[in-house]
């Protein structure tokens, strides 16, 4: 019984995920996009980094450039939260790609 109940929540999990003929493999992030382009966009995010020297927390923030694919290429906008994961490196700055879209953005009023 209770392995169905695991096979069918994997089955939800990996449902959500788009299906590529690149494989991904490695590190996963979340992040919001800031910036789009025809096949890829840009995303960033914040990281905290302990500074030995004065003994303080820092935030930094990282900027990635990830592989749009054409199935997500029309749900995504800037403001968008995604999740990419790393993949073999496609171009000069692209080593990731756009797995799924998390949260929309928040609409301004």
């Amino acid at each position: 019984m209770k392995k169905k109940q695991v096979e069918k929540q994997i089955e939800k999990k990996e449902s959500n995920l788009v299906k590529t003929s690149l494989p991904s493999r490695g590190r996963t992030f979340e992040g919001i996009v800031t910036r789009k382009f025809p096949k890829r966009i840009a995303i960033e995010f914040e990281r905290t980094i302990y500074i030995q020297k004065y003994e303080r927390f820092a935030k930094t923030k990282t900027r990635i450039h990830a592989r749009l694919p054409d199935e997500l290429a029309d749900q995504i906008q800037i403001g968008d939260l995604v999740q990419v994961r790393e993949c073999r490196p496609l171009s000069k700055i692209i080593h990731f790609i756009v797995v799924k879209k998390i949260k929309s953005a928040e609409k301004k009023q």
